[in-house]
């Protein structure tokens, strides 16, 4: 699969996506969503790939935005559909059955901070910038700020973030929840991939199983998501990696699992 605006590579089960239009800060036109979606197409169809990490090219960002230019000579219908569109591609990120991390190693602005949020969790370099300055554009987030940024961090410092427009530190998104860790610039992605890597040796239905149950969960109420983790459980138990780690913990070894869904 041959890509102009991303790079695609699967490694010992670990899917790597690169926004890669580094003299546009790798910003977000229709072309780039669209290798984007196929992308994440090709990850969902891949039973091997137990972990994916986003990242952008180059040193300055991770996804600096929407391509200003772009954007600007849309109509009303246009920009509906372009924010639609950026709508669907995320929440099939979102859904994806394995972990997905964000590796954000320069500006994620707008829509890069969209998809950032959309992530599992985010390692940030020390240089990296987040914010949602589409106010100072006379527009608001389109690509689900409002609704994602409220629910990671809170309405009120939501709110203050997209009223102001202003960019934030990483060590400010550290504080306020945004990030999972903070690192230095040169060791961001081999610190990522080693989370990745520990992550993938996991059992793949424990991995879905477990994810699948707190995002279902943090839209019902708290008796609803036991429930669903009551069912979650279950079907993981049943499973052949359940079987393995329950088997290797019992004699003493440590457990290979193998990812099947079936027995």
């Amino acid at each position: 699969m041959s890509f102009e605006n991303i790079v695609f590579l699967v490694d010992q089960g670990v899917a790597t996506i690169t926004f890669s239009r580094p003299k546009a800060l790798n910003a977000l036109n229709q072309a780039l969503l669209a290798e984007f979606s196929q992308a994440l197409d090709a990850v969902a169809a891949d039973e091997s790939v137990r972990v994916l990490v986003l990242t952008g090219a180059g040193e300055k960002a991770f996804v600096a935005g929407a391509d200003i230019g772009e954007l600007a000579t849309y109509s009303v219908l246009q920009a509906k559909n372009f924010s639609r569109a950026g709508h669907a591609i995320i929440a099939e990120l979102q859904e994806l059955p394995m972990a997905v991390m964000a590796a954000v190693n320069g500006f994620a602005l707008g829509g890069g901070s969209e998809i950032a949020l959309a992530c599992d969790f985010i390692y940030a370099a020390d240089t990296a910038k987040f914010g949602l300055p589409e106010i100072n554009l006379g527009l608001i987030p389109g690509f689900g700020g409002t609704q994602r940024l409220p629910r990671a961090i809170g309405a009120n410092r939501a709110k203050e973030l997209i009223f102001t427009g202003k960019m934030i530190s990483a060590a400010d998104a550290l504080q306020i929840g945004l990030v999972n860790k903070v690192v230095p610039a040169g060791a961001l992605m081999e610190e990522v991939l080693k989370t990745a890597r520990e992550i993938a040796a996991k059992g793949r239905v424990s991995l879905r199983a477990a994810k699948q149950a707190i995002n279902l969960g943090l839209n019902v109420d708290l008796a609803s998501g036991c429930s669903i983790e009551v069912d979650a459980f279950a079907l993981a138990l049943a499973s052949p990696d359940a079987k393995e780690g329950t088997a290797a913990f019992l004699e003493k070894r440590k457990a290979v699992f193998k990812g099947s869904l079936k027995d």
